[in-house]
């Protein structure tokens, strides 16, 4: 018996969907423009639905939709006969999804959206369907080959979870959200560590180790040893940050015999450290010591760079395990 050689069979289903996904991206008009605003403009929630395999990707398009910051929630279009409708308001934005738009579970649905003049947003392949002729805004995705005996719901799946998608990532833009924004939404898990700040990780306060640069040398290097940072923040008496001092530095110094008694901390320090606003990114953070090759940061908040507020330390990164 001749072996099979599974990779073909999987390299077809792929460009089946890759083709699908080509006709989708041609049959893309200003009704798309019309479904975002609806979502952008939405009072109250977006609320996805769909039957089998299309409810499946309805679940994924509401979790993506509610990731970014648009409320959002998916329904059984089976329950919806049973009760699940009165979770759906007025100021609600209702999307229906079924490649037929024939679904008998959803006539209940689309009837009750129309009598309650819910926007109604129509993701679907047959003109002549029910949910097409019955959207305020109609989303024609191409009718396409599906692999496995050209019945099982595969590169239309794919279309119907690329044009949700299109919609997030749209709605992501047009409500300008920002990493920042973003980091709210996932405060745990990977996501969460990767969106770490500067402000989440660095010393503040007492922790950061400040001299004024006239003072001795001999009294700075016992507030490095008392703080156990390895590292000094120096001011001006307006407390302007005008340097840094590093354990590295004083090391350097002295394998050359050079005398710290007789020295004042402005004689030493390293002028105009490299500075980082608490909101960036610590993965950005790391990369930036990793390039200049040390260890520490002064933190500034937003545009107000002479005053440092905090030091972030590249053990305090690598610790989180951010690399």
């Amino acid at each position: 018996m001749k072996k099979i050689d599974y990779k073909n069979i999987a390299k077809d289903v792929i460009n089946l969907e890759i083709k699908a996904l080509q006709k989708l991206k041609k049959s893309l008009n200003q009704n798309f423009n019309k479904a975002v605003d609806a979502i952008v403009n939405c009072q109250s929630k977006v609320i996805l639905c769909g039957v089998g395999k299309s409810g499946i990707i309805a679940n994924k398009i509401s979790a993506t939709l509610s990731s970014i910051g648009t409320p959002s929630f998916s329904l059984s279009a089976n329950d919806c006969s049973h009760g699940d409708m009165g979770s759906i308001t007025r100021k609600d934005v209702l999307i229906l999804i079924s490649y037929s738009g024939k679904s008998i579970e959803l006539k209940n649905i689309i009837n009750y959206a129309n009598r309650n003049k819910i926007i109604l947003i129509g993701i679907t392949s047959k003109i002549n369907s029910e949910l097409y002729k019955n959207s305020d805004i109609r989303l024609l995705t191409p009718e396409v080959k599906e692999a496995g005996l050209d019945m099982i719901p595969t590169s239309s799946t794919i279309n119907q979870l690329s044009i949700g998608d299109a919609l997030a990532i749209s709605t992501l833009k047009k409500n300008k959200i920002n990493n920042l924004d973003f980091k709210k939404f996932h405060p745990s898990g990977s996501l969460g560590e990767k969106l770490k700040t500067v402000e989440d990780l660095m010393l503040t306060k007492n922790k950061i180790p400040f001299i004024n640069e006239n003072m001795p040398m001999t009294k700075a290097l016992k507030i490095m040893t008392e703080k156990k940072l390895g590292t000094l923040i120096v001011r001006n008496k307006k407390k302007f940050t005008t340097g840094i001092i590093t354990d590295g530095q004083i090391r350097r110094m002295n394998s050359k015999n050079i005398v710290m008694s007789l020295l004042k901390v402005k004689d030493v320090m390293t002028k105009n450290p490299i500075k980082i606003e608490k909101n960036t990114l610590a993965t950005k953070a790391l990369s930036i010591m990793n390039e200049k090759k040390i260890t520490s940061l002064c933190v500034y908040n937003q545009n107000k760079k002479s005053t440092t507020i905090g030091i972030v330390h590249v053990h305090n990164i690598l610790n989180k395990k951010i690399y």
